[in-house]
């Protein structure tokens, strides 16, 4: 195998690598997942350059698409998709790699130059060895089970709507991981850095192109302009470092001559690169301008674990109805100022609301794997989730803490979970997690009926109203259980009744919107 860096995909010269036009036109999951079946056949005659290069392009559309999905969507089939397609896929790209190779040295040197001759001699023998190694792949590539994805893999993501704000966010996501890219790369310019910001844009580039496609139609020739620039940068790396290991050169004149005609090729990409990527008006503030700011974007991210949660919660409606009760029953509590964001002084990135919120939505995900202990599996797939941007590992862990305790045992300094959280952020998490307990137990029965709750302290006590409430029956006792971890976070005793008088001293609470919110917005 060739030193110099790796590499997921070889650029195509410019002059080679425009697309068809029914690659252009043709888009979704459906129609890239059949591609690969049908560029199989096409790639089997001889791996030219041409089919290798679309069968790549329709493997690496579908893994791309795999990757943004099973961010939202936790089903195993998206992984064993990208499992199922990767050794072909690396196969594919070592070849493609000597492939393009042939086509540089075409561009940068004379047919009877030594060093190319030898470079060429190395490329025709390796050639051949990587096309038997492309076919083994290809022969054990399941057909047969990757048509099986074809038919249910695009309808998980028929789920979800393109162009959503939670794509936005998945693109903003990409992007501040490019932008980071950058910036390593430009201060040390080496082979590696570049092709890590060759790869980060590259992310970018799919999640928009699969995903946001108006701004792809805007970014597209962006795209394609600074792709090519470190895409041709990895290939005059790749050609150096190949030639430099096979010894190509006959002698230091020859290295020399070579070093500095790949040098001024290096530099001049560089420098357009440069000019496109840095200052006011680079692409990237054009990019940036038009994905989530500000409060879209903490607001973007609770709406994809609202999207997780809902695909694993076998009774999400209730998970939706339990956090409306929550926020009120928050709002309620901090109208009365019996609970305040005291904590927040020292812990300025938590918000607190935002922490309820996202544990009610997903406390009840563990039922997907079992009912018995149910809230501790859901903590831990809440603590295994990967933060999306706006909400800190320390969010989720918080989040966890809070989903664990909405039934079962109490929270308590010596149990297990406890000790993980900051001392500080404890008496909180615990206040969050009576608030849930309480509004899950309101609506024990599943049905909705209890759809509004009040509060109101008088002589020491919390009383709590609740709209269609009944002191008798099974949803009263769970409440009579739920209330007391309220009440020791609060410290004070709490009777719980019902509202009958719609004009209450206590201000109502506005329904939430969160059982209006359609999951695929």
């Amino acid at each position: 195998m060739m030193n110099g860096p790796s590499t997921q995909e070889t650029r195509v010269p410019t002059t080679a690598t425009a697309p068809t036009k029914s690659v252009q036109k043709k888009a979704g999951l459906a129609f890239w997942m059949q591609r690969v079946l049908a560029e199989c056949d096409k790639v089997s005659a001889d791996f030219a350059p041409n089919p290798v290069h679309d069968l790549r392009v329709a493997l690496r559309r579908c893994h791309s698409m795999a990757d943004g999905l099973m961010a939202i969507d936790p089903d195993k089939s998206w992984k064993q998709m990208k499992r199922a397609g990767k050794p072909l896929f690396q196969s594919l790209g070592n070849l493609r790699e000597v492939q393009v190779m042939t086509e540089w040295m075409e561009r940068l040197s004379a047919l009877d130059d030594p060093a190319a001759r030898s470079l060429q001699a190395f490329i025709t023998s390796r050639e051949g060895e990587l096309k038997n190694d492309a076919l083994s792949a290809l022969q054990n590539f399941d057909r047969k089970r990757w048509a099986s994805w074809c038919n249910s893999l695009p309808r998980r993501a028929a789920r979800l709507r393109l162009s959503s704000a939670v794509f936005k966010h998945m693109a903003l996501e990409r992007w501040t991981e490019a932008r980071e890219l950058q910036r390593q790369a430009l201060r040390n310019r080496s082979q590696t850095a570049f092709h890590q910001l060759r790869i980060g844009l590259k992310r970018l580039r799919y999640t928009v192109e699969n995903f946001l496609p108006q701004l792809h139609e805007a970014w597209s020739e962006e795209f394609k302009e600074v792709q090519d620039l470190l895409g041709e940068l990895n290939d005059l790396d790749l050609l150096w470092a190949t030639a430099c290991d096979i010894k190509a050169f006959p002698d230091e004149e020859s290295r020399l001559r070579w070093r500095a005609r790949i040098s001024q090729e290096r530099a001049e990409r560089v420098e357009k690169y440069r000019q496109r990527m840095l200052g006011r008006h680079s692409l990237w503030n054009i990019w940036r301008s038009d994905l989530p700011h500000g409060k879209q974007i903490q607001s973007a991210a609770l709406r994809r674990l609202k999207i997780w949660a809902s695909i694993l919660d076998p009774d999400f409606q209730h998970s939706q109805h339990v956090a409306d009760l929550a926020l009120q029953l928050y709002d309620a509590l901090a109208g009365e100022t019996l609970i305040t964001d005291q904590f927040q002084a020292r812990v300025h990135t938590v918000n607190w609301r935002a922490i309820l919120i996202s544990a009610a939505l997903m406390h009840d995900v563990g039922r997907s794997r079992q009912e018995k202990g149910h809230h501790k599996i859901s903590a831990r797939l809440i603590r295994r989730l990967t933060p999306p941007l706006g909400l800190s590992e320390q969010d989720l862990q918080l989040a966890a803490h809070v989903a664990r305790y909405h039934c079962g045992a109490l929270p308590h300094s010596r149990r297990k979970a406890f000790p993980i959280l900051p001392v500080e952020q404890q008496p909180k998490a615990v206040q969050l997690a009576a608030i849930l307990r309480l509004a899950n137990a309101f609506d024990a029965a599943r049905d909705g009926h209890i759809s509004r709750l009040q509060a109101q302290t008088k002589n020491g006590m919390l009383n709590i109203y609740a709209q269609g409430y009944s002191p008798f029956g099974r949803v009263a006792e769970n409440v009579a259980a739920a209330r007391h971890l309220l009440e020791l976070a609060l410290r004070r005793p709490i009777i719980v009744r019902r509202l009958v008088n719609s004009r209450s001293s206590v201000k109502k609470a506005k329904p939430s919107a969160l059982r209006k919110q359609r999951v695929n917005s």
